[in-house]
């Protein structure tokens, strides 16, 4: 039966604090998340995931941000940012020595995205990115891309979108992804908003995500 357990390791600067996954039959992979500006690592999207990607034999590290941690609620301030991309990294340096295989960073909206502009600052940081929801631009401001990034992106990064997201519609999304040099892949959530598993989703998205990701990574 597969594991979940509390994580609080604060050897160093940032702490990294959330709920570690842990499968019955590993399949040596690992995968660390994280949640958006709006949310924490308690999110439904992420422990549905979570739990779908241990199923799966991954080992699956959730995580709070460094805002996060700090209040329990509002959104993170720009200035923080950098110190949101130390708390990924250091996520990543506390789960390396548990894997045997891959190791992927990933999460939603916010914090995907932070993970992408850590990772194209460091490119042999992780084999690959999973990005729910890449929040392209804020809502009904089509022209504020935060895209400047992309062309430094070397990471394989699946991306994961709904078709109904304010944040970046599907047409939008395409040609934005098309200046990121590594291999990239656009999963299509059909009616999905930018929480992606609302009321209206479908209840296989979890193992669909899944399947698309080790598909995409051929793992």
């Amino acid at each position: 039966m597969n594991r979940t357990s509390e994580v609080h390791e604060q050897s160093a600067e940032p702490a990294v604090r959330g709920f570690l996954h842990t499968p019955e039959n590993g399949n040596g992979n690992a995968l660390v998340l994280t949640h958006g500006a709006g949310g924490n690592c308690q999110s439904k999207l992420l422990v549905t995931v979570s739990k779908a990607f241990s199923d799966a034999g991954f080992l699956v590290l959730r995580i709070n941000l460094p805002f996060r941690q700090q209040r329990p609620f509002g959104p993170p301030s720009p200035g923080g940012a950098a110190r949101d991309r130390e708390g990924l990294q250091r996520a990543v340096e506390v789960m390396k020595p548990k894997v045997a295989g891959k190791l992927f960073l990933g999460g939603h909206s916010y914090g995907g995205r932070q993970a992408t502009m850590l990772v194209a600052e460091n490119h042999t940081l992780v084999d690959g990115l999973l990005l729910f929801s890449y929040p392209l631009h804020p809502p009904r401001k089509p022209t504020q891309l935060r895209i400047a990034h992309f062309p430094q992106l070397m990471t394989p990064a699946l991306f994961v979108h709904g078709s109904r997201d304010p944040f970046g519609l599907l047409e939008e999304m395409g040609p934005a992804l098309e200046l990121i040099p590594a291999k990239h892949e656009l999963v299509s959530v059909e009616g999905g908003g930018h929480d992606l598993i609302g009321k209206k989703a479908r209840p296989d998205f979890p193992a669909d995500v899944v399947s698309a990701f080790r598909k995409f990574f051929n793992i």
